[in-house]
């Protein structure tokens, strides 16, 4: 594909004007939005408006004159028409580790005869560490049983209480089919929580119409909501009954009555926990506008034709001979990212960095691209392929500058 061709593709492109609201210096191509969003305009402006007029100068007056506290219900219904959820069941509180342990542990109490949390070896790690914390915590009886992806549905048994994935994996950006596993997980008596970190705001989910259990998700990446954003929890309201472990003052049914003994609130509510984090509350609800003028099918389509840029130009550029795509990349069974596997990948990203292509690695050999079509052209995208083209040719990987590993890669 030459530079004529991605030239009126974007000429064509229905979401080509959303790059403009974005504030992205303009000499760099940013393919790191699955990681981290970039900054949206109105949300500095919210975040200004924050800081300035409902804290310096509303002061505490704000819970109510500004609505803060029911801020995690307004942010989590707007999340909530993008992951195909029905009013209350999503809230935005926290984070995904300590969603993750709130509905992992109220999905154990949902089969108390059951021992088991079933996951696969290349889940997000931090979703095996919270399940390692929660096991070893309920004592010796229970077990987390990671195996192999392709194993994980042959494990399913009436020993299995939950079973916990990442819609799209992180690395290899592979996609499960959510309807098709919690169909085999309910058959097996089976409760099954989705991390949607990698899916919301790239591609369509429907919570509902697959009959999931629970979910989680975070605000950061393809939602924009800046570094940090607070997460969400889904929990379908035939689950809404149970108690969840966290029971801090804000899942309180009436939280400034300020009584002794805990009394957990009706619905999503009690899946609350401490006084939610208003500032990046506030620039994560700001963001979530955008996503009233677009459509997710639109948005699928179009990182699909970016990541067409990328495969013809590795098909075709003789640099590109050691790179290797791994993972099917967007379309039906991907996510919005091209993961590609290089024996010098970290010296890649940083020379590629250097040169105002921002990526990123994943260990061990993975170079990373997130090809969000919000902020991203096909003309970007050739040209940060024109670019990586030439750190190969010239081998500026092999520069000791790119060698030492920072702490965060």
């Amino acid at each position: 594909m030459n530079l004529e061709t991605c030239i009126k593709l974007d000429r064509r492109d229905e979401l080509a004007d959303l790059k403009n609201r974005f504030i992205i210096p303009e000499d760099v191509i940013y393919l790191d939005g699955n990681s981290l969003g970039p900054l949206l305009a109105i949300v500095k402006e919210r975040v200004n408006d924050t800081v300035n007029r409902e804290w310096g100068t509303d002061l505490i007056t704000s819970w109510n004159k500004n609505d803060w506290i029911n801020l995690p219900v307004t942010v989590g219904e707007k999340i909530a028409k993008l992951i195909g959820a029905a009013p209350g069941q999503v809230l935005c509180a926290d984070s995904v580790s300590v969603n993750l342990f709130k509905v992992l542990a109220a999905a154990l109490t949902l089969r108390p005869e059951r021992n088991v949390v079933l996951s696969s070896d290349d889940n997000f790690p931090t979703d095996l560490y919270m399940a390692q914390g929660l096991t070893k915590l309920r004592g010796n009886d229970y077990e987390l049983r990671v195996v192999d992806p392709e194993e994980v549905l042959a494990q399913l048994s009436d020993s299995v209480a939950v079973l916990m994935l990442t819609e799209v994996n992180f690395k290899s950006g592979k996609r499960w089919d959510m309807k098709a596993v919690n169909t085999a997980a309910h058959a097996a008596g089976v409760l099954v929580i989705w991390d949607l970190s990698h899916s919301i705001g790239a591609v369509p989910v429907e919570l509902d119409h697959c009959m999931t259990d629970f979910a989680v998700g975070c605000g950061y990446k393809y939602l924009n909501g800046g570094p940090g954003a607070p997460a969400f929890v889904y929990v379908a309201e035939r689950h809404q009954d149970v108690q969840q472990p966290l029971s801090g003052w804000m899942g309180h049914v009436r939280p400034f009555d300020f009584r002794q003994d805990y009394e957990p609130a009706d619905g999503i509510r009690r899946f609350s926990s401490g006084t939610p984090g208003i500032i990046g509350m506030s620039a994560l609800d700001a963001a979530m506008n955008i996503w009233e003028e677009i459509d997710v099918v639109s948005v699928q389509q179009k990182s699909e034709s970016l990541a067409t840029v990328i495969r013809e130009r590795l098909r075709h550029e003789a640099a590109f001979s050691n790179l290797e795509l791994f993972g099917p990349g967007p379309g039906p069974e991907g996510g919005s990212q091209i993961s590609m596997r290089h024996p010098n990948a970290y010296g890649i990203v940083q020379a590629m960095i250097e040169r105002g292509v921002i990526g990123d690695f994943r260990a061990p050999n993975i170079v990373r691209f997130g090809l969000c079509p919000l902020f991203l052209s096909h003309v970007d995208v050739y040209n940060a392929m024109n670019r990586m083209a030439e750190v190969i040719k010239s081998k500026a990987y092999e520069d000791p500058r790119f060698s030492s590993r920072a702490f965060v890669t």
